[in-house]
């Protein structure tokens, strides 16, 4: 059996973050407006997933009403993320998908002036578990390279999300990530079969929760499910958090406003190092090297 199921076991290792901090925090965006499914990028059908019409099929046409939810993150929904974490000077990660970032260059300006780190999250924002594999590696590649050519460096993080059997090893052959997220394993750093650095992700403490069938239904429950979440880490210590967010999802108002209040929450608690995934790689990298 190819898995590893028992992982750090009873004695997870102290990450010892910064500033003697119990929980290291990380907030991600996912910028995919523009690259998901429909006819316009050559795909068979519309696309059907994490939006507000949840159950909708995927239609061999257009799909006016999808795309203009879609088309909502990156209007407005971004935005409103950005005011949120930038008015508190707050440090996070894009997963950015390469041809969603192309359409969109004020956003990918507004992410740079920020500081905020640019991860890969592909070159398209589709299932590749069944796409062939050489096509699969041609799109990371492609992906890097526009990428950086939109950012003016490549990126270092790397999230497909809806992945294939072969994303990991591709991932690592090709050669410039310093981690892989693709990952919901732990509630620390490791290094998966490969030799990757892994830096888990979470899709439990996550707005994409808020438009599922067995998901919230308000704000206030996000918030209180991310608070708990939290607040259990905390009283653990040597753990980290991350928090997954959508300009589609969290970008609208109410739920904006629930996130605002876990922000404050943490940043309260005064036990939280607030940071980008790659500054746990770095960090990681120099506590617990390979």
């Amino acid at each position: 059996m190819n898995r590893d199921l028992v992982g750090y076991g009873a004695a997870p290792p102290d990450p010892c973050w910064p500033g003697g901090a119990r929980v290291a925090v990380q907030f991600v965006v996912n910028y995919e407006e523009g690259a998901e499914n429909s006819v316009l990028n050559g795909d068979r059908g519309s696309e059907a997933f994490l939006s507000d019409m949840v159950g909708a099929p995927s239609h061999p046409a257009r799909a006016m009403a999808m795309e203009s939810l879609y088309e909502y993150g990156g209007r407005a929904g971004f935005w409103r993320l950005y005011r949120l974490f930038t008015e508190r000077r707050l440090p996070l990660t894009v997963f950015g998908v390469a041809r969603a970032m192309e359409a969109n260059p004020a956003a990918v300006e507004a992410m740079m002036t920020a500081g905020w780190e640019i991860a890969s999250h592909g070159l398209r924002w589709i299932d590749y578990q069944s796409v062939p594999e050489s096509v699969e590696r041609e799109h990371i590649a492609e992906a890097v390279a526009l990428h950086t050519r939109l950012t003016g460096a490549r990126p270092l993080g790397w999230y497909q999300g809806r992945t294939s059997p072969n994303t990991a090893r591709l991932a690592a052959e090709e050669g410039g990530f310093l981690y892989d997220a693709d990952s919901y394993a732990d509630d620390l750093p490791y290094r998966n079969a490969h030799g990757q650095l892994v830096i888990p992700y979470s899709l439990d403490a996550n707005d994409m929760k808020m438009v599922a069938l067995n998901g919230f239904t308000e704000g206030d429950q996000f918030f209180r499910y991310l608070s708990d979440t939290f607040d259990q880490l905390r009283e653990e210590g040597g753990r980290m958090m991350s928090v997954g967010l959508h300009g589609r999802i969290a970008g609208r108002p109410a739920r904006a406003r629930a996130v605002a209040r876990f922000v404050d929450h943490v940043i309260a608690s005064g036990d939280a190092w607030i940071c980008r995934r790659v500054d746990i790689a770095h960090h990681w990298n120099e506590v617990h090297p390979a």
